[in-house]
């Protein structure tokens, strides 16, 4: 590698570093006292401070044209503006294609750099797919309180709110944007509506369906939630009942996805002459790629298989 681009890779990766180190270690933003407000008058920023919103502000605006909107982060729990973490991905891509770079050279950065925002992606979804698990996990609880402080003479709004009060996250988290929607204008039933699409719960569906129905025809709503909640505990049980047989299946599959791939790289340290051939003719390419297709044919088929939805 010329020494010209060493320096440059090396420039670009401490440049970015310092950048995100900023964005998530520097200091937030802090509530100035009214008197301190005036119209025009912004405060000087160092020049940390400065590249970061300029940057930042770039990304907002190219989002703003492009008409993207990353609802994964909301999904995910991730309190972080959009534009502040597709910048920090993009800082992540480019120091992990600068070490790339330094170390095995062109490719390799540029793969480093492709899978960067990829798993990125990957990242926000095993989150999103986490936080919907507590919510369906504490949804029996957060209806044992919803009815017992409906029995003690609280309104819905208030059932709702102390759920929002002592419930875990993230359920207290949807509940309090419940709460704050209907505040400030918006129908209940809806709120209700999106938060369960939101968290892809078919539980509290039926929640939001049977508060629906009741406020329509009225009755006895914490008796409703008690049978609906009956009806979830009996769900989870039996979930929890497939999820312990499947287990077994499921450490199968990844045991057999795992061992060319570990047999391969045994093989490429024990005899690597005896790996080397299939790199040597067209029939051993063509033997890789058969292998690497079949391999994920293979996947696929294992993670159908294991996988039992309700």
């Amino acid at each position: 590698m010329a020494p010209s681009t060493a320096y440059g890779a090396i420039g670009a990766c401490a440049l970015a570093v310092a950048i995100g180190v900023y964005l998530l270690v520097g200091p937030r933003p802090v509530r100035v006292p009214l008197a301190r407000r005036r119209l025009g008058v912004a405060p000087d920023a160092g020049p940390w401070a400065g590249a970061a919103t300029a940057a930042t502000g770039a990304v907002e605006r190219a989002m703003r044209r492009r008409g993207t909107r990353i609802g994964a982060l909301e999904l995910a729990g991730v309190r972080m503006r959009q534009q502040d973490f597709v910048f920090l991905v993009g800082i992540a891509a480019v120091v992990a294609g600068a070490v790339g770079l330094l170390l095995a050279g062109f490719w390799l950065g540029f793969l480093l750099v492709i899978f960067t925002p990829a798993g990125a992606k990957v990242w926000l979804r095993v989150l999103t797919s986490r936080r919907q698990r507590a919510f369906a996990d504490q949804l029996d609880d957060s209806l044992q309180l919803m009815s017992s402080s409906l029995r003690a003479g609280h309104s819905l709004p208030q059932a709702l709110a102390s759920v929002a009060r002592e419930a875990e996250a993230p359920t207290s988290e949807e509940f309090a944007r419940v709460i704050n929607e209907v505040r400030v204008g918006r129908d209940l039933t809806d709120a209700l509506d999106e938060t369960s699409a939101r968290m892809g719960s078919n539980d509290f569906l039926w929640v939001t369906q049977a508060i629906a129905i009741n406020r329509e025809v009225g009755g006895n709503l914490a008796e409703v939630l008690d049978g609906v909640g009956h009806t979830i505990r009996e769900r989870n049980q039996i979930r929890r009942q497939v999820k312990a047989l499947s287990a077994e299946g499921k450490l199968s599959a990844v045991i057999l996805m795992l061992l060319p791939i570990g047999i391969t790289g045994f093989l490429s340290l024990a005899n690597p002459d005896y790996i080397a051939k299939f790199t040597q003719s067209f029939i051993g390419w063509a033997l890789v790629v058969i292998g690497v297709v079949l391999l994920v044919v293979g996947g696929i088929w294992l993670a159908k298989t294991v996988k039992i939805r309700f």
